[in-house]
């Protein structure tokens, strides 16, 4: 029996202040759902996490949460997923997370996500994975952090044979077919890609 896909999402534990967010949020769960891919996010039932979560298990989605003891009250624990890991730090949840997933996906969020993404993209940039990274840019919000890595690129901080592997992704209807389409073609390849309906 195949292994279903299975995609780790990156977000918020608020809902920020832009209701996108949340609409964003919900299809992309629901999306997960419907095209039978597992999520795997970090345990939470607030905010954004919690919204993906909801959505996803909604639409029959198999759903991992991996949370870290401490955060078992302040995130307010999902215990109706599919399957739940509690770790004794944050170390351990990021390691299974990352070994529980064959994409990423980062919606709007604050320095946490921030930081899960950025170890991610600098992880594939030094050769430890080749699983693709989606930043959902949903209303402009990671628009700085393109910037100033086209800023880096500029400045020669970023050179051409160490590129930081990257799609971005304004629709989060988008989000699942880009994923399927790059697993699919094996074609994930240095370097950010639109999400141009046309390259699907």
């Amino acid at each position: 029996m195949t292994k279903p896909l299975s995609i780790c999402v990156y977000c918020g534990s608020g809902f920020g202040n832009d209701p996108a967010f949340q609409q964003a949020a919900e299809i992309f769960g629901t999306s997960l759902g419907r095209a039978g891919i597992r999520l795997v996010y970090g345990g939470g039932g607030v905010g954004l996490m919690g919204t993906v979560a909801k959505a996803a298990l909604a639409a029959g989605s198999q759903v991992l949460g991996i949370i870290p003891r401490f955060l078992v009250e302040r995130e307010i624990m999902l215990p109706d997923v599919t399957e739940l890991v509690v770790t004794e730090d944050m170390h351990e949840r990021k390691r299974l997370m990352f070994e529980a997933a064959d994409a990423f996906v980062a919606l709007p969020g604050g320095i946490g996500t921030l930081e899960e993404l950025v170890e991610q993209m600098t992880w594939s940039q030094l050769g430890r994975h080749s699983k693709p990274i989606v930043l959902a840019d949903i209303g402009g919000f990671w628009s700085p952090l393109i910037d100033l890595l086209s800023h880096m690129r500029a400045l020669g901080f970023i050179k051409p044979e160490s590129e930081v592997a990257h799609i971005v992704a304004t629709d989060p209807e988008h989000i699942v077919p880009l994923v399927e389409d790059v697993i699919r073609r094996r074609a994930w390849t240095a370097g950010p890609v639109s999400d141009v309906i046309e390259k699907l």
